[in-house]
């Protein structure tokens, strides 16, 4: 349970850290404002033609009576919407990330300068990292929509499928939510998407607690954009907790003893203004 808080705390942590610091969230906010324009539209042509759809995908159903034609196909419609919306809250954050990589980036960046002093860098040309991170962020999304098969199967299943299987899929998409940001910071320290999962696998309540809010959070339209800034600070840190250097921080900070002014004055020298 601990981790599951902790992972809430790094959330509103990073929400609070570009509250102090504008200038980083105005420019955040830009790659996010992009990428809505884009799903937008995207929603909109799914909620008009989501009947459509259906409808061309079963065929067999056309001679059935009322009220099951309806039921059977209001049913789908549904599981259809959710299950796009499910994948649409994933590739939004990876397509925000990848539009957005120089900006979140740099402000990652920032939040480890603003920590320790010190912020790790890949070495590698940004068109590598964009290269990179658009390989991985599919190898994500293809993760991702296997789920979301398993759970539209699932949802046909009675009880379960109106109850268990919901919630399931919020944890789905946490976790994976969690896995996109922190790669921001992580790929700066060379993890590979193999190495990220299986740290987030062995922390997966610290995953979502910080991912399953923050999905919820994404649900309500324009708030995505607003804390994608946050998000991605509140990341870095949690990132920081999964390297061990949260930890090796405070190991410093309790060994400074009567150094620790000086250590604070360091340290903030490299705040960000």
């Amino acid at each position: 349970m601990r981790d599951l808080v902790a992972g809430m705390t790094y959330l509103a942590k990073g929400q609070r850290w570009v509250g102090r610091n504008r200038k980083q969230w105005g420019f955040g906010l830009l790659p996010g404002l992009i990428t809505l324009v884009g799903y937008a539209g995207a929603m909109v042509a799914l909620v008009l033609y989501a009947d459509d759809v259906v409808d061309w995908a079963t065929p067999f159903a056309d001679g059935w009576g009322s009220p099951w034609l309806g039921l059977f196909r209001g049913g789908l419609t549904a599981l259809f919407f959710g299950g796009s919306l499910l994948l649409a809250l994933i590739s939004f954050t990876a397509v925000t990330l990848l539009v957005g990589q120089p900006f979140y980036e740099s402000l990652s960046e920032k939040v480890d300068l603003s920590e320790d002093g010190t912020a790790r860098e890949s070495g590698l040309p940004l068109w590598r990292e964009l290269w990179i991170s658009a390989r991985e962020s599919l190898a994500v999304l293809l993760r991702v929509a296997i789920w979301g098969v398993l759970l539209f199967a699932l949802g046909f299943v009675p009880v379960i499928g109106q109850t268990v299987i919901p919630a399931i899929g919020f944890c789905v998409s946490g976790f994976f939510l969690t896995e996109e940001l922190t790669a921001v910071a992580l790929q700066r320290r060379g993890v590979p998407l193999r190495e990220r999962l299986r740290m987030l696998r062995s922390r997966k309540l610290l995953a979502l607690g910080f991912g399953v809010p923050l999905t919820l959070l994404f649900l309500v339209p324009f708030v995505a954009v607003f804390v994608m800034p946050g998000a991605v600070a509140g990341a870095t840190l949690l990132a920081r907790d999964l390297t061990g250097e949260a930890a090796s921080r405070d190991g410093d900070d309790g060994a400074g003893g009567a150094d620790d002014g000086d250590d604070g004055h360091r340290r903030s020298d490299y705040a960000v203004s």
